[in-house]
């Protein structure tokens, strides 16, 4: 092993355990445990929001004593074909006192979306909004009591279901599984690229990186930096999925077999697949990980060197953040778009290129594609790295002051200062 690459695995170990063997670490492997509970507490507390305002919500139908059968037989036809569920049907009795559709829509208590009234040939319909599924579901509902009327008794249906046993995947699910690659690469690397910064403003407050920067060359410290952060990336990650795999063991022997056969769920499950299948998908999905994580990580290494203080690391690595952000839109977009325009120039733009790519495998059964998108990427992490060096080494000799341009320009502006003051003086 060359002194070079020996620098770079003596500095990597030490920032690996600098970050590892200290307490906090489990609260760092326990945060997105935090993050899904909060996650988790919101979406319970908007979903009940959203049950307790349908459950609110109703239409109403003013008919005489004779249609209520009728009208109730009809809703039980159309309320089970409907995409979406329409809100709790009130039926009411024509009188004098309940005849005033407007009177009712404006009945406090409860949301009322649509009140009709009148004969059923030629009803009249107050809806709250213009256009409203409410409102055509009544004038619905009203025509499919006139039609059972006029056809008279309708003969008894037996419809026999049948379902695709190895239907394969849909476009939507392909679309889902694409973004949910996507969203974790893009989490896993802001949250665990991020770190990196942390340590260099920590290791510049304490003169600790101009100690290493006079024991081994600047290079093998940035590389070993790198390659620490990476090494607990690996850890963060073996630890969630050896965590979820205990968890799915365990779920998994709470299930009845026979029950869980019966019910379908395991070839549901197995046709819920990208169109690479899993091995592959996640194989290329960790290797675009790793891609991004020292795209991100490099451009922090070599930003964050620039200042002298955390304030000012924190400020230079907020549009790097911000890109990140941007960078996941795109991939997002790309993701819910498969084969546009805007896919392809996200799979071929070099940092939203491993999101894109990583959606594209769960949406497109190609795979000599992702072998030229590793290609591709990597040739741009080596060149964002060749950059963050050199940014790196002019932050760290520099003390972190800033750049050796500015400090030059600086420079002579000060001496042209003092030469104009000593030319004053000898006048």
């Amino acid at each position: 092993m060359t002194p070079f690459i020996r620098s770079m695995f003596v500095v990597a170990r030490r920032d690996f355990l600098a970050i590892v063997a200290t307490p906090t670490f489990l609260l760092f492997l326990l945060a997105p445990l935090f993050m899904v509970g909060m996650g988790l507490a919101g979406g319970m507390g908007a979903s009940q929001l959203a049950d307790s305002a349908r459950g609110a919500g109703r239409i109403v139908v003013v008919a005489d004593a004779a249609d209520v059968e009728a009208l109730r037989s009809a809703d039980a036809r159309l309320r089970g074909a409907m995409g979406r569920e329409p809100a709790a049907l009130d039926i009411r009795i024509a009188s004098p006192a309940a005849a005033d559709p407007v009177t009712i829509a404006r009945e406090k208590g409860s949301d009322t979306y649509a009140v009709m009234s009148g004969p059923l040939s030629a009803p009249r319909i107050v809806e709250r909004e213009q256009g409203s599924s409410s409102g055509r579901y009544l004038a619905l509902l009203a025509g499919d009591v006139q039609r059972a009327r006029a056809a008279g008794p309708l003969p008894p249906v037996s419809p026999r279901f049948e379902s695709l046993s190895n239907g394969g995947t849909s476009i939507a699910v392909q679309q889902s599984l694409g973004f949910g690659a996507v969203f974790i690469i893009f989490l896993l690397t802001l949250l665990l690229a991020g770190q990196t910064v942390s340590s260099l403003a920590e290791e510049k407050g304490n003169k600790v990186i101009e100690i290493l920067a006079a024991a081994v060359p600047l290079e093998s410290v940035f590389l070993g930096k790198l390659l620490g952060m990476l090494g607990v990336a690996m850890l963060f990650i073996a630890f969630w999925v050896i965590l979820a795999m205990g968890g799915g063991m365990v779920a998994a022997t709470q299930v009845d077999p026979a029950a869980l056969a019966a019910a379908g769920k395991p070839a549901a499950t197995l046709a819920a697949t990208p169109a690479t299948g899993w091995p592959f998908f996640l194989g290329i999905g960790f290797a675009y990980f790793i891609l991004s994580f020292l795209l991100l990580g490099a451009a922090f290494l070599g930003v964050g060197a620039q200042a002298a203080t955390v304030r000012e690391i924190q400020m230079l690595s907020l549009p790097i953040t911000i890109f990140q952000v941007g960078m996941f839109s795109l991939s997002a977009g790309a993701a819910s778009a498969p084969g546009s325009s805007l896919a392809r120039f996200a799979e071929v733009f070099p940092f939203s290129s491993p999101l894109a790519m990583a959606a594209r495998a769960a949406t497109d059964d190609a795979k000599a594609v992702h072998l030229l998108a590793l290609g591709w990427q990597a040739i741009w992490v080596a060149l964002v790295i060749w950059v963050s060096v050199r940014l790196f080494r002019s932050g760290v000799l520099s003390s972190g002051s800033g750049w050796k341009f500015w400090q030059r320009k600086r420079t002579i502006a000060a001496a042209a200062a003092a030469g104009e003051a000593v030319s004053s003086q000898l006048r």
